[in-house]
């Protein structure tokens, strides 16, 4: 099944400071990554708590992302959200076309191959720059399965919470 809408998302991390003006310096790991700024409202979780925010904006400055944050209005505001990883709530992304996958809804499920042989789950996924690579884990081993549809996965099952893979499990 598709992940509940409440489930919390890992889309970002603040991770410096830009100007004196209480700009920051953003890692975001959407695609593209400016589209971080689609989804909020943002939670920030640190250390020192979680906290939502709306209203943030952006841009890219070279080869990064600089943020406006609507409280953050000066350098030492700033310097206390470096760390702070930024999530939103599953149901901000949207739906998906037939055939695209957020990785966040791929993590988790079992994989198994078209012969029925369970590999394992996904961990986590991985872009290579070719494709996306599934990270299976199943306690013994890991496997890295490029994210190929119809030439290695076969099918995408939330309802059975399963990737079918054409895979040699011995691989």
């Amino acid at each position: 099944m598709i992940p509940a809408d409440d489930r919390l998302i890992l889309v970002g991390r603040i991770v410096g400071l830009h100007g004196v003006a209480g700009e920051v310096k953003l890692e975001s790991y959407t695609d593209p990554r400016t589209r971080i700024f689609s989804y909020q409202p943002w939670l920030l979780c640190s250390a020192a708590g979680d906290r939502e925010v709306s209203g943030c904006r952006g841009r890219e400055q070279g080869k990064g992302i600089v943020a406006s944050l609507p409280d953050s209005i000066d350098r030492d505001r700033a310097a206390a959200l470096v760390g702070t990883e930024i999530k939103v709530r599953r149901s901000v992304l949207g739906e998906t076309k037939p055939g695209e996958y957020y990785w966040a809804d791929l993590e988790g499920l079992e994989v198994v191959t078209i012969e029925g042989v369970a590999l394992g789950r996904i961990s986590h996924l991985l872009s290579t720059g070719a494709n996306d690579v599934m990270v299976v884990r199943d306690g013994e081993r890991e496997r890295l399965l490029p994210f190929v549809l119809d030439d290695y996965v076969k099918t995408v099952d939330f309802d059975a919470g399963r990737v079918t893979v054409d895979w040699d499990p011995e691989f």
